[in-house]
């Protein structure tokens, strides 16, 4: 009796042992354990909308540059010789329309002048001859007929005269007003080629949109770049965030806005991170590089925006947690 109760002790005991020591290897807080998760960024690809020639480029990979600073330069000959020939369309332009608004040059009134001396001559000689015959026909010496064709004489003469006055008066005026705005509208139309040119030139050296990280170059300086093929890639630091993986049943917690804790293999101390997304459809398994024995569970991947972004690289696997009392 007292031999199988030392037995029944030490079976208990040995099974109060071996408990304490599962439970000493179980998780403490299944719903805060460590997700799998990675880095990822958005790039942004810069390309010059015509091809040409890399003729300079002013970044190197890694390199951070500033919000419009230049970082490469295509060549730029063909761009500015229709610059140049936009330029003289819009002087030609204004030239044209000046010339209508002033009227006809000095040279051109004084053939107007000219005309208008002689048909003045020719007026006097038919008044003259009108004065002489008059006279003649009333004393019968010449028939009425030649009267009257002297009067038709000095009347043309006095008409020519007008038509010469009055054209000379419409030379030094300006052009007709419809004449005008078609001519404004040739300016217009020429002011906005040359617009078009300058951004076309402009566009043949981009500039960086936002502060960002040199990720890619694509091209060398040298080179020969199509039309709209990207040179090379910026990395902004608002698209740099972490992409985790969180199961179904744990989703709860989660929100957007609240703030997740993670770590990486050379990021130093642990960094926060704020819940951005969260995906509407849920995923069966989250990609397999960063898979922690999870794959046959339910799983929703979210994103967040990490505190100090400038020295996390895409593809970084990261370990995310969730701080305790956030929602």
């Amino acid at each position: 009796m007292r031999r199988r109760l030392i037995y029944r002790i030490a079976a208990v005991v040995g099974v109060v042992a071996t408990g304490a020591a599962v439970w000493s290897f179980l998780p403490t807080d299944q719903t805060n354990r460590p997700l799998s998760g990675y880095v990822e960024g958005e790039s942004v690809y810069l390309a010059a909308p015509a091809s040409g020639a890399l003729e300079a480029l002013y970044v190197r990979e890694g390199d951070r540059v500033l919000a419009g600073a230049v970082t490469f330069q295509i060549d730029a000959g063909v761009q500015e010789a229709q610059e140049r020939g936009a330029s003289a369309s819009v002087e030609a332009a204004r030239a044209r329309a000046d010339d209508l608004r002033t009227g006809q040059r000095a040279q051109e009134l004084e053939v107007f002048d000219t005309e208008l001396a002689a048909a003045q001559a020719q007026l006097r000689e038919a008044e003259a001859s009108y004065a002489r015959i008059e006279p003649l026909v009333r004393r019968g010496i010449y028939a009425p007929a030649r009267l009257d064709q002297e009067r038709a004489n000095r009347d043309t003469a006095r008409a020519q005269v007008e038509a010469v006055r009055r054209r000379r008066e419409v030379a030094t005026l300006g052009a007709r007003e419809d004449a005008l705005r078609a001519a404004e509208q040739q300016i217009r139309q020429a002011e906005g080629g040359l617009n078009e040119a300058e951004v076309r030139l402009r566009t043949l050296s981009p500039r960086a949109p936002v502060e960002a990280r040199v990720e890619e170059i694509f091209f060398r300086q040298g080179e020969f770049v199509p039309a709209n093929q990207p040179v090379l890639a910026l990395l902004p630091d608002a698209e740099v965030k972490l992409r985790f993986f969180v199961p179904e049943g744990e989703l709860i917690h989660y929100r957007p806005g609240g703030v997740v804790r993670f770590s990486c293999d050379g990021c130093g101390a642990p960094r926060k991170a704020r819940i951005t997304w969260i995906s509407p459809r849920p995923e069966f398994t989250p990609p397999i590089l960063y898979s922690q024995g999870s794959r046959d569970r339910l799983v929703f991947m979210i994103e967040a925006a990490p505190e100090n972004p400038r020295s996390l690289q895409p593809g970084l696997p990261v370990d995310v947690q969730r701080l305790r009392g956030s929602r």
